[in-house]
């Protein structure tokens, strides 16, 4: 009698059930966040960077090769940049030498995530300007997924180059301003960014790079990079100083 008094003791309540079940299916729902976590910040990104490897080689691949020299910085009005409208067509390769020697990423047409965003490109706003040209050359870029391209955006100051490199030459801008704004703020990538009338005529050759904001946590909002033409330096007389100076 005494031991079946105590095996009824021993016996888990309904409630302590319950709470054990709740506690292993939130044992398991941590688990499975944890392993999307890690593929969406770690996966995604070595695939991405991996592809973007393989792209900006298959973009250059027909490009002369550039002379190991600093070119001449030229200051006359830049060769056009041949327009295309195909979604993930190639624009050109960006570099941004404050974000290290290595770093170097395509320029597709379009901004859908799964045809450019998501292999770790950037992708050109559609009617938007072209590289040197005036108006406002429009891109976007992941932060923290997909290769994270601009995930060190807010260590950039101003007066740093981004560099667009293209078959014929290469246009440096120079970075002035940055600051987040709402995903509805669509004036960023106006010609004349932020100004009343998206119909203005613009008279700078500019360049603008929208990235989520912030970078940790649910990313409401955006980080705008706005950079300002400088000049130009023809492919065939080498490279720009900007980028020799890289580390």
């Amino acid at each position: 009698m005494a031991q079946t008094d105590t095996a009824e003791k021993r016996k888990p309540s309904l409630s302590s059930q319950i709470s054990g079940v709740i506690g292993e299916i939130l044992v398991t729902a941590g688990l499975i966040v944890g392993l999307y976590i890690v593929w969406q910040l770690w996966f995604t990104s070595w695939e991405a960077n991996a592809q973007q490897s393989n792209e900006v080689a298959a973009i250059s691949a027909d490009w002369q090769q550039a002379p190991d020299k600093i070119g001449q910085a030229r200051y006359d009005d830049p060769p056009a940049v041949a327009h295309v409208s195909e979604l993930g067509s190639p624009i050109g390769i960006i570099r941004i030498p404050a974000f290290g020697k290595k770093w170097e990423y395509s320029i597709l047409e379009g901004t859908s995530e799964s045809a450019v965003l998501d292999k770790g490109a950037f992708g050109h706003y559609k009617d938007t300007a072209f590289p040197g040209e005036v108006g406002n050359f429009s891109v976007a870029g992941h932060r923290n997924t997909y290769g994270a391209p601009m995930h060190y955006v807010e260590n950039l100051n101003a007066g740093d180059a981004i560099i667009i490199e293209t078959k014929d030459a290469y246009y440096i801008y120079k970075i002035y301003d940055r600051y987040p704004a709402k995903p509805t703020q669509g004036q960023v990538i106006w010609p004349v960014p932020n100004d009343e009338e998206a119909s203005q005529t613009p008279t700078r050759r500019l360049m603008t790079i929208t990235t989520c904001h912030p970078y940790i946590g649910v990313t409401i909002e955006r980080m705008v990079t706005h950079a300002e033409y400088d000049h130009w330096v023809a492919r065939a007389d080498g490279i720009p100083e900007e980028m020799a100076q890289a580390s």
